[in-house]
């Protein structure tokens, strides 16, 4: 029989019905550019100490550039660490109080190389199910046995710990970025030091919010430096700026620098992106009071809203996720909301684990007293029906 030969125009007819799909379901996503400067009051973005826009940031970006160059020009092993990158690992390590920091593109790659690195075959890696994508895609990637365990359940990482022998690791988010709940950090420490397994937690919405002066949820648990923890890091929340960072013993970030693909075969972090997180990094050093600042909005916006009869989870860190009834009652009330002068995160399925969509509001610590009326009085005004309790 004659082989069908494909039209190459139908190549990708499939994406049709899949679009489809996705529009019946109100899960159609788009690119919104933004103007530089924009006339909404943001609460979408991740920018928890309104550090992005500083002067000093700013400053630190245009000198790293005009002294280092545009970008890293090469692998971190080749020609793209500076004494820049250098300066900014010691600092970060010293400040969340970790022996030692690697630098890297993003926090999406910081996760994989921990993950993948650290795991391997015959490794047990054991992940709580509200674990951002980034976690996820590590598991896959590390060619390990990968458990889920039910979120927040240090019980259920214990018992799964005790059935494997070899080498295990369990890991998980420090703040979930859902719901902005905390995850069970000592209770997940003491399980893997009870069962001889690593812990690895992504700090990516604790640093500059949480712990001591922003250093980060790990820090406030009293687990920073243990000798079987890990953490990763963004740089491009608190610190305003990109990239990422795995901090560590100084043996597992050299092993890293050796084994882990997404370090090794990536090109090094831009100088001004590096130049900018220290900026940010040594201001909140002198600044403080930004960390309790940005966990002080979260409290008020949620109290707000609740006692308005909205459903909210109660901030452990600075995001506020707000209830919507269905996920086109979700994007609706984001459209109106933005109409209205306010931009909010939207999170639908896929990015939701249980498959309730809601609004997200980033608590930032620059937001003045006014901004939060007029945010409350804005998503109140624009709910959808369904969205309170009263």
């Amino acid at each position: 029989m004659p082989q069908h030969t494909p039209d190459p125009e139908d190549v990708f007819a499939w994406i049709d019905a899949a679009e489809s799909e996705r529009e019946q379901a109100g899960l159609v996503r788009t690119l919104r550019p933004r103007p530089a400067v924009s006339p909404l009051l943001d609460l979408a973005s991740n920018d928890y100490l309104g550090l992005s826009r500083h002067p000093e940031t700013i400053r630190g970006a245009r000198e790293a550039a005009e002294r280092w160059g545009a970008g890293a020009t090469g692998s971190r092993l080749v020609t793209g660490t500076t004494e820049l990158h250098e300066e900014l690992e010691r600092e970060l390590a010293a400040f969340c109080g970790f022996e030692a920091a690697l630098v890297l593109s993003s926090g999406y790659a910081a996760n994989l190389a921990a993950v993948t690195a650290l795991g391997g075959r015959g490794t047990l890696v054991v992940s709580d199910a509200g674990n951002h994508a980034s976690i996820v895609d590590g598991c896959r990637l590390s060619r390990a046995e990968t458990a889920v365990i039910p979120h927040s359940d240090p019980d259920a990482a214990r018992k799964t710990l005790a059935t494997h022998e070899g080498r295990a690791l369990l890991v998980s988010d420090s703040v979930f970025s859902v719901d902005g709940d905390a995850a069970p950090l000592a209770g997940y420490a003491a399980a893997c030091r009870d069962e001889g397994a690593a812990l690895i937690v992504d700090d990516a919405h604790g640093l500059g919010v949480l712990g001591e002066g922003g250093r980060g949820a790990l820090h406030a648990a009293g687990l920073a430096g243990a000798p079987h923890v890990v953490a990763t890091l963004t740089l491009s929340k608190s610190l305003g700026s990109q990239g990422g960072a795995v901090l560590g013993p100084a043996k597992v970030i050299r092993h890293l620098v050796n084994t882990a693909r997404t370090f090794i075969f990536d090109t090094g972090l831009a100088p001004a992106a590096a130049g900018a997180a220290l900026a940010s990094l040594r201001l909140l050093q002198r600044e403080p009071e930004r960390a309790g600042r940005a966990r002080e909005v979260a409290d008020r916006l949620y109290g707000r809203l609740t006692a308005s009869g909205l459903t909210a989870a109660r901030p452990d860190a600075a995001v506020v996720s707000v209830r919507a009834p269905s996920a086109s009652a979700a994007l609706r009330w984001a459209a109106d909301c933005r109409e209205a002068g306010l931009s909010v995160g939207c999170f639908r399925p896929p990015s939701v684990p249980d498959g309730i969509s809601r609004l997200r509001l980033t608590a930032r610590a620059d937001l003045t007293g006014e901004e939060i009326d007029r945010a409350v009085g804005t998503i109140l005004r624009t709910a959808p029906a369904g969205a309170t309790d009263r």
